[in-house]
C-alpha cells in the first residue's frame, strides 16, 4: 500500500469535503482516515489516503487537487507519506 497525506485549509464554505472526496473517488484514491475541524470560520482537514490504485501520476493528482481547491477557495496539498513523516520527525 502506498499512502499519502492530504491537507485542506481555507475559509469554510459549502461543499469542500464533497469536492475533494469526489475527486478522490473518481481517481481511485481511497480514504483511510480523515479528520476535519472548523475554527472561527476556517476549515482544516487532514486525510490519510491509499494512492496505490490511482491511474494518474502523483504530480498530476497534486496539480489537479490544487486546481480543485482554487475553484472553491481553499488550499489542497498532497504529500507522500514517507516525505511527510521525514519532514515532521522530531
Amino acid at each position: 500500500m502506498s499512502k499519502a497525506i492530504i491537507t485542506v485549509v481555507g475559509k469554510d464554505t459549502v461543499g469542500i469535503i464533497a469536492r475533494v472526496c469526489t475527486y478522490l473517488a473518481e481517481n481511485q484514491i481511497n480514504i483511510l482516515d480523515i479528520s476535519q475541524t472548523i475554527v472561527q470560520d476556517y476549515f482544516n482537514m487532514m486525510m490519510i489516503v491509499d494512492v496505490s490504485a490511482m491511474t494518474k501520476s502523483f504530480g498530476q493528482v497534486s496539480d489537479e487537487l490544487d486546481q480543485a481547491g482554487e475553484a472553491i477557495g481553499v488550499k489542497v496539498k498532497i504529500q507522500r507519506e514517507e516525505i511527510f513523516t521525514k519532514m515532521h520527525r522530531i
